[in-house]
């Protein structure tokens, strides 16, 4: 930069002496105004400098009308700049390009594309950098690979444009793989890319990838950037190993409030709330003030451990820190205290919000949900559209939930009219719930024919039908489902397979299940889970095999848990079998002592065979176990347990005694 007193293109920033550009080399201000005024004036070798056209000047109007919004605007003054000039200077470009970058205007950008193109331009480097970025931000991955593909040569901008462009659109292994197609090019990575792949591996879980990056970082000596160091921690904590986040935590030369974040919400999303919690506490002893991220975090962990306490003594400090009127920690507050079941609280909170949005609704609804609280959920949906708020997806797939919770088919399709009319129709996961929330109103025909007339279909598509069916006993026509998700070339995942497993115990096909958990371990690599060994055991069971399903859960290759052998002593009761469901009932108890459902399940069967002297033993050893509450049962279902004791033989005293027990058992 050097003084040009006579022909100042700028003026310094302090001293306001006369300035006009020597290099690129040169601080953000003037890069700004060059942007906008076609990359500034270059001296010429005798001194001179070179006069600028009328049109250049037109740059500033084009970069005002872009910062506006106003790219119509811009784009049509262009128009006239190249109809005046034949030529409009570059930053007027890039000043347009961003500006749809910033608004997604796909369109607009098209249109700017095919003037560079046009004006011969299309080769420029900061251009082409440009519009790679503009069309990733406008979501066309495609059409940036496309630029950045026929551009004549790349620096690492270009790079990080269109790495970025598919990191950002989910692209992350893709991602991924042109860093190290860069690297074989010889280009030296920055700080800014670095960043880039780091998030990149954090949302695919690419440990091996990260550790090299890590690596990588080292070598080129950006380990000590805060903000690398915190990403870093981020990665790791996202990969699942919240020890070597810590460990490099612990180790960082430079901790901000954004790397205690990074912390916190590791322990926080690898299920870790209490150490979370714990995370805060050091935070506030180092003197390092949270903000309302640190807040939403450490809320979101006391929602997952129903940590009321710990969420109110957050409520205060959020209070006395002059957060609460931040609305994303109001409609973080609200979901904790309905995570916590105070839906009450919940709902003070909600009504006492200065601002809401559909966040905050959408936040009330789940709570009603959540809680079992359908029809209040219902009733917030009306009073939100009285009061003027758009519901988005989420806030009609909340609702889709609650009506099939309820089995109500009227509010159902009600909310189907309201999809249709807010052109949510296309949402492939607004569909999947429609289809669940017709399927649990029993309307499988209803659910069927929306299932076939979806415009998009993912594997939770065909597992919702499927699961339909199964609910409704039909088996063959999950069966049938199942077939023709695989030949569309769907690939099952292990819900799937419960779900056909499911239909299959329902319906009794027995054969029919063997053949799908064969095939599932055989055929399509999925390892068995609990749930699905419980699946075939109830298959079994309903179909009356006891000694099948008892000889299949010793020869699980895992360690059955007390959902398996509970199905196998369930089953025992339906068919009367004793011993059997005495074995089963000593392998529940053994996992789960204080648990009063299998005693009142082998009560029955002992009532069901007449064994009255077995039946007060079973009594005692319940007594004795100290097991007190029935909880899953309702005062309905335990006295049913025993009906049959209790209506036989038992004279009208003995009949009052036990049913004071029963109801001192349940609390």
């Amino acid at each position: 930069m050097q003084k040009s007193p006579k022909y100042p293109d700028f003026k310094h920033k302090s001293t306001l002496e006369g300035l006009w550009v020597d290099s690129w080399l040169n601080p953000s201000w003037v890069k700004e105004k060059m942007a906008s005024m076609a990359l500034g004036h270059v001296q010429s070798g005798d001194g001179l400098r070179s006069r600028v056209p009328g049109s250049f000047r037109n740059g500033d109007k084009v970069s005002k009308l872009c910062q506006e919004g106003r790219l119509k605007e811009a784009l049509h003054m262009i128009e006239l700049m190249i109809q005046q000039t034949t030529e409009a200077p570059v930053g007027a470009y890039v000043c347009l390009l961003k500006g749809c970058s910033r608004k997604k205007a796909l369109a607009e950008g098209k249109q700017v594309h095919a003037l560079i193109v046009q004006s011969v331009l299309d080769s420029n480097i900061v251009l082409a950098n440009t519009l790679v970025h503009m069309y990733s931000k406008c979501g066309s991955v495609l059409d940036a690979h496309k630029v950045f593909s026929n551009m004549p040569q790349h620096n690492v901008y270009s790079w990080t444009a269109i790495i970025s462009a598919y990191a950002d659109s989910g692209q992350g292994e893709e991602a991924i793989k042109l860093f190290q197609q860069m690297q074989e090019t010889g280009l030296a990575p920055d700080k800014v890319l670095f960043l880039v792949v780091l998030k990149a591996c954090a949302r695919l879980a690419a440990l091996e990838q990260g550790k090299q990056l890590h690596s990588d970082i080292i070598k080129r000596g950006f380990q000590s950037d805060v903000i690398v160091g915190s990403t870093l921690v981020d990665m790791y904590s996202k990969c699942g190993c919240t020890e070597d986040a810590r460990e490099l935590f612990n180790n960082m030369s430079e901790r901000d409030v954004v790397s205690w974040n990074a912390m916190i919400a590791g322990y926080a999303q690898n299920g870790l709330g209490k150490e979370a919690l714990a995370m805060f506490e050091e935070m506030k002893q180092e003197g390092m003030q949270p903000n309302n991220v640190t807040f939403v975090l450490l809320l979101k962990a006391c929602a997952s451990l129903a940590a009321l306490e710990q969420g109110k003594e957050l409520h205060c400090d959020i209070i006395n820190r002059g957060f609460q009127s931040d609305v994303i920690v109001g409609n973080t507050l609200v979901d904790m205290y309905a995570k916590c079941g105070r839906t009450e609280d919940a709902r003070e909170l909600f009504n006492n919000m200065s601002e809401r949005n559909v966040v905050s609704w959408n936040a009330m609804i789940a709570g009603y949900a959540q809680n079992g609280l359908s029809k209040e959920a219902l009733a917030l949906y009306e009073q939100m559209k009285q009061e003027g708020m758009q519901p988005n997806n989420v806030t009609l797939v909340l609702l889709l939930k609650a009506c099939a919770s309820l089995a109500a088919l009227e509010q159902g399709k009600q909310l189907h009219c309201d999809v249709i009319k807010r052109g949510f129709q296309s949402d492939v996961i607004v569909g999947n719930t429609l289809v669940d929330m017709y399927a649990k109103c029993g309307r499988t025909e209803d659910a069927s024919e929306l299932f076939n007339n979806m415009s998009e279909r993912d594997v939770i598509s065909w597992t919702v039908m499927i699961a339909g069916y199964a609910q409704n006993g039909l088996g063959k026509e999950a069966l049938s489902l199942f077939d023709q998700m695989q030949r569309e070339g769907t690939k099952p995942n292990e819900v799937t397979y419960i779900c056909v497993l499911s239909a299959c115990a329902h319906s009794r096909l027995v054969d029919e299940g063997h053949y799908v958990f064969d095939s599932m371990c055989k055929n399509q690599g999925v390892t068995p889970t609990r749930e699905h060994y419980a699946c075939m055991v109830d298959l079994l069971g309903r179909a009356g095999c006891l000694s099948d399903a008892e000889l299949f859960i010793h020869k699980m290759p895992i360690q059955p848990d007390s959902m398996v052998w509970m199905t196998l002593l369930g089953a025992a009761r339906n068919h009367g079998h004793v011993d059997i469901g005495r074995r089963a009932f000593n392998h529940v108890v053994k996992l789960e002592p204080k648990n009063a459902a299998p005693y009142v399940l082998l009560s029955n069967i002992y009532a069901a065979a007449g064994r009255k002297d077995e039946l007060a033993k079973i009594r005692n050893e319940m007594k004795d176990a100290g097991v007190k509450n029935m909880p899953g049962c309702s005062w309905i279902e335990v006295h049913n347990q025993v009906h049959a004791f209790v209506e036989g033989d038992a004279t009208q005293p003995q009949r009052k005694e036990i049913l004071a027990e029963l109801i001192d058992w349940w609390g």
